[in-house]
C-alpha cells in the first residue's frame, strides 16, 4: 500500500531533481544578449581588419598599471600593440600607492624597475601595528634577496606616467586617448572595440586579441566575467605634510574603532593617511560632517606622534574618499578577448596587494603568449588561455584571501569572540620569528602559497583559544573559544569558496593547467 509520506518523498525528490537539472541544463545568456557588445561585422569592417587595423596584434583597453606594463612587455617581445586609454593625463588617486616587495620583483622580471625611479618613491621595509597603546614592528623577510628589493610607496599618478612613458618608448606600441564604448562581437568572437576618440569621433579598432584592463569602473567586464562587486567600506584619504612616522620606511596600521587606519610615506615630505569607514554611506565632506568625524572619532585613537599632523591635514581641508571594492575572478572564456587588472579581480586595499596581483598576471600572460607567433585562431587561443586563470591563482588567491580575511579580523566588533580573535592576531604577530615572518611574507607577495595562509590563519584562531583556556578553562571561556573558531571559519571559508577551492589548492587537477600552445 502506498502511503502519503512515501508520495510526499517522491514529490520532493522529483522537484529536487528537476531543480538540479535546470541549474545544469539551462542555457547561459550569449554575449550578444549582454550589454556592451556590438553585433556581427559588416563587409566594410572585415575589410578594415585586413587593412590598417590588421597591423595590430594585440589591442589593450586601459593604460593603468596592468595595461601599461602589459603593453611594454608585449611590445618588447615584438608584438604590435595598440593601447586605448580614456584619459592620458596623469591620474590623481588615493590608492595604488604602495607596491609590495613581491610586486617589485615582478617589475624587475618585466624590466620595469626603473619606473619607480625619479618619482621620489620611498622604500618600505615592513609594517608597524598599533592597538590600545601598544605597537609591534614586522619587517619583510628579505634576507635572501638583493639589497635593492623592498616595497615602494609613491604618488600613484607619477608611477603610471613612468609606465606609460616606458610603453610609448617602443616603436611598435601606440598609445591613443579614447573612450571604449563596447566590444565588437562577430558570431561569438571578439574582433575589437568601438570607441570615441578624443575629438568625439566614433571609431573602431580591430586586433586578433583584445585585452580589457579598464580598471575598477570597467563598463566592459560584465561581458567577460560574472561581475559580483562588493563594497564593504570606503577609504577617506588625507596627505600629512612634514610628518615623521613612528617607524620610518614602514607602513603603519592602527587597529582603531570601528576599522583600521593606514599611514605610509608617498614622498620625502608627504605621508598618506587612509581612514577606513565601514559601509557605503559617509559623513558629508561638503557639510563638514567628515571633518567632525575625523577630529572627534579618529584623531583620539592615533599615536601621539601622528595626532597633530593628522589634525593639521584635516584643517587644510583636502579630504577625499573612494569606495573599497572587492570582486572575485569569475571569467567567461571568450574567443578574442581577455580581462585583466581591477576590471577582472579586486580585493580590499587594506594590504596593498592590487598592483602585485596585476603585475604577476602580466608575467603569467606574457609567458603564455611568448611561444605563439600567430594569434588569429581565436578559438584555439581562447582554449589555450584558459590556463591563465589557473596559473595566476597561487599569487592572486593568496593576496585576495588575506586581504578579505585580515580586514574582517582587524575591524572592531561587539562580539566577544571576535574581540578575542582581533587581540590574538595582534599578539600572534607580536611574537616575532616565524609568527610574524610567515604572515608578512604572504602579505608582501613573497610567499604565494594559499595553504600557508590557511595554516597561519587558523594558528591565530587556535592561539586565541589557547589564551582563553589558560589557566582555567571555565564554561564561559570554552564557549567563547568555540565561537572564536566558528567565527574564524565563517570569515575565511566563504572567501576561499569564491576564489575556487580546486584552483586554489589543487591547480594541477584542473585540465587547463596542462594546455600546450596551439600549433601555428
Amino acid at each position: 500500500m502506498v502511503t502519503i509520506p512515501f508520495l510526499l518523498q517522491c514529490l520532493l525528490a522529483g522537484s529536487l531533481a528537476a531543480f538540479i537539472a535546470y541549474l545544469f541544463v539551462r542555457p547561459r545568456p550569449t554575449r550578444k544578449e549582454l550589454h556592451g557588445v556590438n553585433g556581427g561585422l559588416s563587409s566594410a569592417d572585415k575589410a578594415l581588419i585586413q587593412g590598417k587595423d590588421g597591423d595590430t596584434d594585440i589591442l589593450i583597453v586601459g593604460a593603468g598599471v596592468a595595461g601599461s606594463a602589459l603593453a611594454y612587455t608585449l611590445g618588447k617581445d615584438g608584438r604590435r600593440v595598440r593601447v586605448i586609454e580614456r584619459d592620458l593625463t596623469e591620474p590623481d588617486r588615493i590608492v595604488g600607492e604602495l607596491l609590495q616587495p613581491g610586486g617589485y620583483l615582478k617589475l624587475i622580471e618585466l624590466g620595469l624597475e626603473d619606473c619607480v625611479q625619479e618619482i621620489d618613491a620611498q622604500r618600505v621595509h615592513g609594517y608597524a601595528l598599533f592597538k590600545d597603546g601598544r605597537s609591534t614592528k614586522m619587517a619583510y623577510p628579505l634576507e635572501n634577496f638583493d639589497s635593492d628589493v623592498a616595497g615602494r610607496s609613491f604618488h600613484h599618478g607619477r608611477f603610471i606616467e613612468r609606465l606609460r612613458e616606458k610603453a610609448a618608448s617602443l616603436p611598435n606600441v601606440t598609445l591613443e586617448e579614447g573612450t571604449v564604448t563596447s566590444l565588437i562581437d562577430d558570431n561569438g568572437t571578439i574582433k575589437g572595440v568601438s570607441y570615441k576618440s578624443k575629438t568625439g569621433e566614433e571609431s573602431k579598432a580591430y586586433a586578433p586579441l583584445t585585452i580589457v584592463c579598464d580598471g575598477c569602473f570597467s563598463n566592459l567586464r560584465r561581458v567577460l566575467c560574472s561581475a559580483k562587486v562588493d563594497i564593504p567600506s570606503c577609504f577617506v584619504g588625507l596627505v600629512l605634510e612634514n610628518c615623521e612616522l613612528p617607524y620610518p620606511n614602514h607602513g603603519h596600521v592602527i587597529l582603531a574603532d570601528p576599522s583600521p587606519i593606514l599611514f605610509y610615506p608617498i614622498s620625502t615630505t608627504e605621508v598618506r593617511c587612509l581612514v577606513d569607514v565601514p559601509g557605503q554611506k559617509l559623513p558629508s565632506i561638503a557639510k563638514g560632517e567628515m571633518t567632525t568625524y575625523l577630529k572627534t572619532v579618529v584623531a583620539p585613537q592615533l599615536p601621539e606622534e601622528l595626532h597633530n599632523s593628522f589634525v593639521a591635514a584635516v584643517d587644510k581641508g583636502d579630504i577625499r574618499s573612494m569606495p573599497n571594492r572587492s570582486m572575485p575572478a569569475s571569467p567567461y572564456p571568450t574567443p578574442g578577448a581577455l580581462l585583466m587588472g581591477d576590471a577582472f579581480n579586486m580585493r580590499h586595499p587594506l594590504t596593498g596587494g592590487g598592483m602585485t596581483v596585476a603585475l604577476s598576471d602580466v608575467v603569467v600572460l606574457n609567458n603564455l603568449l611568448k611561444p605563439l607567433r600567430d594569434l588569429n585562431d581565436a578559438s584555439s587561443l581562447c582554449n589555450y588561455l584558459e590556463s591563465f586563470y589557473t596559473l595566476r591563482k597561487p599569487v592572486a588567491s593568496t593576496i585576495n584571501t588575506l586581504a578579505g580575511a585580515l580586514y574582517k579580523v582587524f575591524c572592531a566588533s561587539p562580539d566577544q569572540a571576535m574581540k578575542e580573535m582581533r587581540q590574538a592576531c595582534f599578539d600572534y604577530l607580536s611574537l616575532g620569528g616565524v609568527f610574524s615572518n610567515g604572515p608578512v611574507a604572504l602579505l608582501s607577495g613573497l610567499n604565494p602559497r594559499p595553504l600557508s595562509l590557511v595554516t597561519h590563519f587558523f594558528a591565530v584562531a587556535i592561539y586565541g583559544v589557547g589564551r582563553l583556556l589558560v589557566p582555567f578553562p571555565s564554561p564561559k571561556r570554552i564557549w567563547i573559544g568555540i565561537r572564536l573558531l566558528t567565527g574564524a571559519s565563517s570569515i575565511i571559508l566563504p572567501i576561499i569558496k569564491a576564489e575556487g577551492i580546486r584552483q586554489m589548492f589543487f591547480p594541477a587537477t584542473v585540465p587547463s593547467y596542462y594546455r600546450a600552445p596551439p600549433v601555428n
